[in-house]
């Protein structure tokens, strides 16, 4: 019974956010982090050719601004197990103010699970990446 007591501490609908202003510094310290060295995110003069006319973040640092945003509600004593279809829907240029949402939709207490819908907005408020976050119980 204590680990449903936990789970009960999860409110449907709960929310949480996280809003940052992507710097070239955050593009360049994730790329060094990840070893995601592509001239799509580093090439000013390469992406000038192509179909955004600038750099772009990495899709994947939106699903850090996605861990974030989860990190800012409480989900009682749950750990991230993976992120289900996920999209990036939109580049995110260097300079976009991203806002982030994370909104619980349900809880399994069969399974000890967690599920949100994660939506990334930039400052024009276009989504420009989705997923579902799953969480379990680690009591």
């Amino acid at each position: 019974m204590a680990e449903k007591k936990g789970l009960d501490e999860v409110p449907i609908g709960a929310t949480g956010t996280f809003t940052k202003t992507v710097s070239e510094s955050d593009v360049y310290l994730y790329a060094g982090i990840t070893g995601d060295l592509h001239p799509n995110h580093l090439n000013e003069e390469f992406m000038k050719g192509g179909r955004f006319g600038r750099r772009i973040a990495h899709g994947t640092l939106m699903m850090g601004f996605m861990s974030a945003a989860s990190a800012n509600l409480y989900l009682g004593r749950t750990a991230s197990i993976g992120y289900d279809r996920v999209r990036f829907v939109k580049p995110v240029f260097f300079g976009d103010t991203i806002t982030t949402e994370y909104k619980v939709r349900e809880v399994d207490h069969d399974k000890q699970r967690v599920y949100a819908d994660v939506t990334c907005r930039n400052q024009n408020g276009e989504t420009v990446a989705v997923a579902v976050n799953v969480r379990a119980y680690v009591g």
